[in-house]
């Protein structure tokens, strides 16, 4: 068992843990992320989750998507919003963090304008 550093707690709480496996069924994917089948599927259905379907029709997910279900999971607890709000909070977080990365990206001298 390796030691806390200085000023840490030592203790952690891993959110979630991504599997090794590509992807998963329905079934697996439910039972990691701790929610019923047929609300994974329901958050498939409003674009909240993406999903990719066989042949037969069966759901397969990435293993990415454990994060992002998480994430489901959280905002709803916090907020306490319905699905389609959970879908506009999470288009907005998103468009916010690809703008922040735009402007890490940017050149230090272009970042600010001038007032003068």
């Amino acid at each position: 068992m390796t030691r806390p550093r200085a000023g840490t707690t030592g203790a952690r709480y891993p959110i979630i843990v991504v599997p090794t496996a590509p992807r998963l069924g329905l079934e697996s994917f439910a039972d990691r992320g701790g929610l019923h089948p047929e609300l994974v599927q329901r958050f498939v259905a409003l674009g909240l989750l993406d999903a990719h379907r066989d042949a037969n029709g069966a759901l397969w997910f990435a293993a990415n998507q454990l994060p992002a279900l998480a994430r489901i999971r959280r905002l709803r607890a916090g907020l306490q919003l319905n699905y389609a709000g959970l879908g506009l909070v999470i288009e907005l977080l998103d468009r916010i963090q690809r703008l922040e990365d735009a402007l890490r990206t940017q050149p230090a001298g272009r970042s600010q304008s001038s007032w003068t």
